[in-house]
């Protein structure tokens, strides 16, 4: 399998599986940070090739229910602040 690096990016959709089933505090704060961290350098060479990127993720084990303590959202804004 080829590396990302040794591929052209450039108007092409990625689909990066990540995981950031990050642990949350009750107010929904994210306390540890370091699977999100760990992704930042592939998620910014992609966009620095102009890649169009798209993570797929998830939080928790809702059972294919929509459970709101296991929201995304929180991921969402801690992505664009670092």
């Amino acid at each position: 399998m080829k590396s990302i690096r040794e591929l052209s990016l450039s108007g092409k959709r990625v689909l990066l599986r990540a995981d950031f089933n990050v642990p949350m505090d009750e107010q929904g704060l994210i306390t540890d940070d370091i699977r999100i961290r760990m992704v930042l350098p592939t998620i910014d060479y992609i966009l620095e090739q102009q890649g169009r990127l798209v993570i797929c993720t998830h939080m928790g084990r809702p059972g294919g229910k929509v459970v709101p303590e296991f929201s995304l959202a929180p991921v969402a804004r801690h992505l664009q602040e670092v």
